[in-house]
């Protein structure tokens, strides 16, 4: 039996999962997440199936993230809220294979905690210089 590629974004890009959009453009659309943080929580996708950020071809980041850029605004806008979270999981805590990217409105003291997880410091200075040259090695090897 062939496998058979189902993803719940690909369906609503397809209209075969119904959704709350609220706004749309040739190469993404932007709805109501089903399950938000807070009402407003928007989810943007690009239509067609990338897994990742890293997946995503460059012609794409543009427009993709003017959209993410136009909603945040929106959000605030609408959600009478001063400031807006803007996210994306990349593999780990991606909760559909799908890239996308969360826009949820922002109040003080509304019980969100940072990042959602614990903060883990660096060490001292020179684990500092260590992490960042392995990152910095790994920008420019393109890895």
């Amino acid at each position: 039996m062939p496998w058979v590629h189902t993803c719940v974004f690909c369906e609503i890009v397809s209209g075969e999962r119904s959704v709350a959009v609220v706004f749309e453009t040739a190469t993404t659309i932007s709805f109501l997440d089903h399950r938000p943080l807070f009402p407003g929580h928007v989810l943007v996708i690009p239509r067609a199936h990338h897994e990742t950020i890293e997946d995503l071809p460059n012609a794409l980041l543009t427009p993709l993230f003017e959209v993410v850029q136009r909603a945040s605004k929106a959000v605030r806008t609408a959600m009478e809220a001063p400031g807006s979270f803007v996210a994306a999981n990349n593999k780990v805590s991606q909760s559909v294979p799908h890239f996308h990217i969360h826009v949820v409105p922002r109040r003080p003291g509304d019980g969100l905690r940072g990042f959602f997880w614990p903060r883990n410091p660096y060490h001292d200075a020179d684990h500092v210089e260590a992490v960042r040259g392995r990152v910095a090695d790994a920008f420019r090897s393109g890895r």
